[in-house]
């Protein structure tokens, strides 16, 4: 049995499974166990929450400073340079090429 949620009906988000969308739980899971005593217990609910949170903040979080980098700017649009500043600036360098051959491939 896999530790992945459910997908949604209809194959995700965008057609992305929703498990692909998280970080590996594995990871979250080894993180988990090393915060808690060593006789603690981690259920199954608390390591899909704690993976679907942190997952969902670390998406998040890049959005939401090209939102208020357009407010300070008084821009009403969001482009994808907004988007690539703050990923950089959160330290998410290493994510930026790969989005713009996405984006270039996309467009293409």
């Amino acid at each position: 049995m896999s530790d992945a949620p459910a997908s949604p009906p209809g194959g995700g988000f965008g057609g992305v499974r929703e498990q692909d969308r998280f970080l590996p739980i594995a990871n979250i899971r080894s993180i988990m166990k090393m915060a808690i005593l060593a006789n603690g217990k981690i259920t199954k609910d608390d390591k899909e929450t704690v993976w679907e949170c942190i997952s969902k903040f670390i998406a998040s979080s890049p959005a939401s400073e090209a939102s208020d980098k357009c407010q300070r700017e008084k821009c009403k649009t969001i482009n994808i340079d907004d988007l690539l500043w703050p990923m950089a600036t959160l330290g998410f360098q290493e994510y930026i090429e790969p989005l713009k051959v996405y984006l270039q491939n996309y467009r293409a």
